[in-house]
């Protein structure tokens, strides 16, 4: 449920926009977004950083394709965030020594005892590389941000949800080894 609670403003995008046009699935994105934001917010749910930096760039990004007229902005979007995520996660790790994907994950997985230390550090390095890659990506899907490559560009927006879906799922299947079942844990 949560997965697809925080897809939503993706797939309102993609149905307004087959429906209308990129300027209109632009706005329908943002309201969903700050929509979601006041649910959390009366449901007195935490709203995370990523989630309020998401917001900020759609709200900048998005406002001005739609006052400028110039789908550039929205197209570009995705690559800023990707390759925001992609720093974030390297700089905190190799200048701060915080590992984020340990921290956001490491509280609902728990490695076994014997697993290699550097696990944590091969998952956030992947993290990293997805996040540069999409973001290299999504700029090589919506070049040259014209009329002609939004359609495609706002397929593969869609289709990137799927990308995510089959990396977690390799990283799962990888990660399974190292994974203490519930088992070892009553041992």
């Amino acid at each position: 449920m949560k997965f697809l609670f925080e897809f939503l403003p993706i797939l309102a995008f993609f149905i307004a926009f087959k429906t209308f046009d990129i300027y209109v699935a632009t706005g329908v994105a943002i309201a969903i977004t700050l929509l979601q934001m006041i649910w959390l917010k009366m449901k007195h749910q935490p709203i995370t950083k990523m989630q309020i930096f998401n917001f900020l760039i759609i709200l900048v990004f998005g406002g001005l394709t739609i006052f400028l007229k110039d789908e550039f902005f929205i197209m570009v979007k995705p690559t800023i965030l990707y390759w925001s995520f992609a720093l974030a996660l390297a700089v905190s790790f190799y200048l701060f020594k915080k590992n984020l994907i340990q921290m956001v994950l490491g509280k609902e997985i728990k490695l076994k005892d014997d697993a290699d230390a550097n696990i944590w550090t091969k998952i956030n390095l992947s993290w990293v590389i997805y996040f540069a890659i999409l973001g290299v990506l999504n700029l090589y899907v919506a070049y040259p941000f014209t009329k002609e490559a939004e359609e495609t560009w706002v397929n593969f927006k869609l289709s990137s949800i799927g990308l995510l879906l089959v990396f977690i799922v390799i990283q799962g299947v990888w990660l399974s080894k190292y994974i203490q079942s519930d088992e070892s844990e009553t041992s």
